[in-house]
């Protein structure tokens, strides 16, 4: 009889894509010794594996001094130089906490003419850092800055439910059928549904809580019933969150 094989659809999360993979060569690659080159790299680096991918493709990683080929696997004790210094397995990581304001984007790299990047606000020994997700132009609070790759794997993916806390201020007054249809069944996007917790506070603002993180996804949400956000502020993620931080303040934090 002849062999079956299956073939898999498999969500990548360091790039994003959805790629075909074939079951037997996944059988194949879990029992093989060693581990990945570009995971190894991402993990202490804080980057995505894509990135790792084109840094072996423009030969720019050796192990044992000499250039690999993508899909390199690595076994305890190779030594692996990245533009000829040592990636360090026992890199030291940095973590932060941040109070961005509003008016700063995330990224290292300003969008346009006049754009300030959260990074203007941090000395220059954080600006290798990169942030754990993002909070847009013009929403402020609490972002988590890192070069644990991991810890951002831990923190962003959605099998972990990492719970985030927003306070949001709208236009008008929510109306108690869309604050039922947020809550309860949840508002259908062009990526999907999205679901909310909802808490009022006394000030008139609501307290926003999600596990997922896509794009403005709390704005799309309110819009798509007729309201817009003013002010979005994030307070939590996860076990961390802002205490009395003024704007732009950071702290490095310890992750046990």
């Amino acid at each position: 009889m002849d062999s079956f094989k299956k073939n898999l659809l498999v969500f990548d999360v360091n790039t994003d894509d959805i790629i075909v993979a074939d079951m037997e060569e996944l059988i194949k690659e879990s029992s093989e010794e060693g581990e990945r080159l570009n995971k190894y790299l991402a993990l202490r680096l804080g980057i995505s594996r894509r990135e790792a991918d084109d840094m072996i493709a423009e030969g720019r990683v050796l192990v044992e001094g000499e250039t690999v080929k993508l899909g390199r696997r690595i076994l305890p004790g190779e030594q692996i130089k990245l533009d000829g210094e040592l990636v360090d397995a026992k890199k030291d990581f940095v973590y932060l906490v941040m109070n961005k304001p509003v008016g700063y984007v995330s990224s290292r790299k300003a969008q346009g003419e006049g754009v300030k990047t959260l990074y203007e606000l941090l000395p220059k020994k954080y600006h290798e850092l990169k942030t754990v997700g993002r909070l847009d132009k013009e929403s402020s609070g609490l972002i988590l800055l890192t070069n644990d790759g991991d810890f951002t794997y831990r923190m962003t993916h959605p099998k972990f439910r990492k719970v985030k806390i927003y306070e949001v201020r709208l236009n008008k007054d929510l109306e108690p059928l869309h604050q039922q249809m947020i809550a309860d069944f949840g508002v259908t996007l062009a990526d999907g549904k999205s679901q909310l917790g909802l808490e009022r506070m006394n000030d008139g603002r609501w307290r926003v809580m999600m596990s997922e993180g896509r794009n403005r996804q709390i704005r799309r949400t309110f819009r798509a019933l007729g309201y817009e956000v003013m002010d979005l502020h994030r307070t939590n993620f996860g076990v961390w969150e802002l205490d009395e931080m003024g704007d732009g303040e950071f702290r490095e934090v310890e992750i046990k």
